[in-house]
C-alpha cells in the first residue's frame, strides 16, 4: 500500500466514533406505531406538571409524541409519522423511566443524544436486611454528598440514588466505573477503595509512555480481613463430651406417631379439629397476656435503689463529721479553758465573802464583852 492510500484510511478512534443518525438515512419513517409507558410515585406528581410542556418541546423535534397520565400514574411515549430514527423511542422511554426516579429533567433530556447511555441498577437485591441497606446507601452518598461528587468527577457520570435504585447517565466506559463502585459498595466494600483507584488509573493516562504498560503494580491493592470467629465454650464441651457410637441417631418422630401416643389419632376428625382449635386459643390467649405485660411495662415506675441512698448520705455524714472534728477543735478546747476560769473565780468570790462575814461577827462579839465589863 502507498502512503497516499495509508494516510486516507480511518484512525482507530474515528472508526469507533458513532455517527449521528439522520433524517436523509430514513427518509420514509417507520411503518408502524411503537409505544412504551412507565408509572410514577406520587410525590412526583407536581414536579411532573410544571416541567411536562418542557418533555414534550424536546420530544418534538425527534418526532415523538408523549402522554401525561395523572389518574392511572403513569407516562407514555409513541412514535409518530415524522418519527425517522428507530432508536429514539428506546431512549425516550428511558427519559420517562429516569423522569420518575426523580432525576432532573435537565440530566434526563441528555439521553436523547447518541453518545450518552443510561443504566439503572437495583441496589436492594445486594443487601436483604433493611438496616444494613440504609448504612451502605449512606456510605455510597458520603457526608453532604461528597463522596457521590468524587465518582461522579472521576468516572464523567451523574448518579442519582433514589430509594431502592440507583441510576446512572453518561458514556459506555463511565458507566461502566461507576456500576462497579456502586455494587461494591453494597456488597460490602467501601467507595474510597476504589476512588482511590480510579485516581491512580487517571493519573497514569496522562502519562503516554506507559500507555502499552500493565498498570497492576501502580495500582493499589487491598487485602481482605476477616475476622476469625471464637467458638463458644459450650460447643467446644459438647464436642469433647460426645463419644464414638457405632449405632445410628433415633430418627425424629413423624407427626402421625406422636398422634398416635397422644390418643389423638384414634379420635373422630371432629374430635380432632375441637382438640386443635382449644390448642391454638390456649396459644393464642397465652401470647396476648405476653404482649399486655409487655405494654404495661412502660407504665410501672422505676425501681429506686433505697439501700444505696441511705449508703451515699451515710458516707456524707462521715466526710461531714471529720471535717468538722478537724476544724473546731481548737475551738472547743478554748471554751472548756473559759469555763474553768469562771468556775476558778466563783470560788475564789465564795471564800472572800465568808471571811468578811466571820471577822465583822468576831468584832460584834468583842464589843459586848467590853462594854459588860464596863458596866460592872
Amino acid at each position: 500500500m502507498s502512503k497516499d492510500n495509508q494516510s486516507s484510511l480511518p484512525t482507530h478512534e474515528e472508526r469507533w466514533k458513532i455517527q449521528p443518525f439522520k433524517r436523509q438515512d430514513n427518509p420514509n419513517g417507520l411503518l408502524e406505531e411503537s409505544s412504551f409507558a412507565t408509572l410514577f410515585p406520587k410525590y412526583r406528581e407536581k414536579y411532573l406538571r410544571q416541567v411536562w410542556p418542557q418533555v414534550t418541546r424536546a420530544l418534538k423535534p425527534h418526532g415523538i409524541r408523549c402522554e401525561l397520565n395523572l389518574i392511572e400514574g403513569s407516562m407514555s411515549v409513541f412514535t409518530t409519522k415524522r418519527t425517522f430514527d428507530p432508536y429514539i423511542i428506546i431512549r425516550a422511554r428511558d427519559v420517562i423511566k429516569l423522569l420518575s426516579r426523580s432525576v432532573p429533567l435537565y440530566q434526563a433530556v441528555k439521553l436523547l443524544r447518541d453518545d450518552v447511555e443510561c443504566d439503572i441498577i437495583q441496589t436492594r437485591r445486594f443487601v436483604r436486611n433493611k438496616e444494613r441497606f440504609v448504612k451502605r446507601r449512606q456510605r455510597l452518598i458520603g457526608p453532604n454528598g461528597n463522596t457521590l461528587k468524587a465518582i461522579e468527577i472521576l468516572t464523567g457520570t451523574y448518579l442519582m440514588v433514589q430509594g431502592n435504585t440507583v441510576s446512572i447517565i453518561g458514556n459506555w466506559k463511565g458507566i461502566k466505573e461507576a456500576r462497579k463502585i456502586v455494587i461494591d459498595t453494597f456488597k460490602n466494600v467501601h467507595p474510597v477503595y476504589n476512588i482511590k483507584e480510579l485516581m491512580m488509573v487517571r493519573e497514569l493516562e496522562k502519562d503516554p509512555m506507559l500507555k502499552s504498560e500493565n498498570w497492576e503494580r501502580f495500582l493499589p491493592q487491598f487485602r481482605k480481613r476477616r475476622k476469625k470467629r471464637k467458638k463458644n465454650r459450650q460447643e467446644k464441651e459438647e464436642k469433647k463430651k460426645k463419644k464414638y457410637t457405632p449405632f445410628p441417631p433415633e430418627p425424629t418422630p413423624r407427626k402421625e406417631d406422636l398422634m398416635i401416643e397422644s390418643g389423638e389419632w384414634f379420635l373422630a376428625e371432629k374430635q380432632q379439629k375441637k382438640i386443635q382449635l382449644q390448642k391454638k386459643k390456649e396459644k393464642a390467649a397465652k401470647n396476648s397476656y405476653m404482649r399486655k405485660l409487655e405494654k404495661q411495662k412502660v407504665f410501672e415506675p422505676p425501681v429506686e435503689n433505697f439501700e444505696t441512698e441511705s449508703k451515699k448520705k451515710s458516707k456524707k455524714s462521715k466526710k461531714k463529721s471529720k471535717k468538722l472534728s478537724s476544724k473546731d477543735t481548737k475551738k472547743i478546747i478554748g471554751n472548756i479553758k473559759k469555763l474553768e476560769k469562771q468556775n476558778v473565780e466563783k470560788k475564789k468570790s465564795k471564800k472572800k465573802s465568808q471571811n468578811v462575814k466571820d471577822y465583822v461577827a468576831k468584832n460584834k462579839n468583842k464589843n459586848k464583852k467590853k462594854n459588860k465589863k464596863k458596866m460592872k
